[in-house]
């Protein structure tokens, strides 16, 4: 797909969520189900069941896939998309690339061990590694793009309202 194929697919979407903003706000759901079955959450992706479960760092198999590395994945999924528009509707040829995602946890806070640890990651990297011709200006550009459009990296960078709730069936 080249940049006026983009811009065609694109423009009807636009005009659309320009002239009815309330087309544009979509409300995207995910599910997952508990168990007797031992400590893990089946998440339904839309493609498969993904298993969920404990860390290894925490007492987990490692069987199971741990919602830490699935943040990150969705992360890297999210930029590697976001970067691949972007360089298209730039013009910025990428000849290939890898999105790599690195999050730093203290599993003393999730644990309890020590209530001073912070639960969660304290750090995480996003890094870009491409192979293009394109000037550093250009590459510039296209990190900038990427960063403003990204949707889990904004999610995660500034923090949306939360809730929680809990009902019995």
């Amino acid at each position: 797909m080249d940049a006026a194929e983009l811009r065609a697919l694109q423009a009807p979407i636009k005009e659309r969520y320009k002239s009815d903003p309330s087309a544009a706000v979509i409300t995207l759901k995910a599910k997952g189900s508990i168990d007797n079955e031992g400590i893990a959450c089946k998440v339904e992706t839309g493609r498969a069941l993904a298993v969920a479960g404990l860390h290894p760092g925490t007492g987990g198999s490692g069987l199971e896939l741990c919602s830490g590395d699935m943040l990150l994945e969705a992360l890297v999924a999210c930029a590697g998309v976001t970067l691949k528009s972007v360089a298209t509707a730039v013009e910025v040829p990428l000849k290939s690339g890898h999105v790599i995602a690195e999050g730093d946890l203290d599993f003393r806070g999730t644990l309890g061990v020590d209530k001073e640890a912070p639960v969660g990651f304290a750090e995480i990297r996003l890094r870009f590694e491409v192979d293009t011709p394109a000037p550093q200006d250009k590459l510039d550009l296209l990190l900038k793009l990427t960063e403003r459009y990204c949707v889990v990296y904004q999610t995660i960078k500034n923090g949306p309202k939360v809730s929680v709730s809990m009902k019995r069936v």
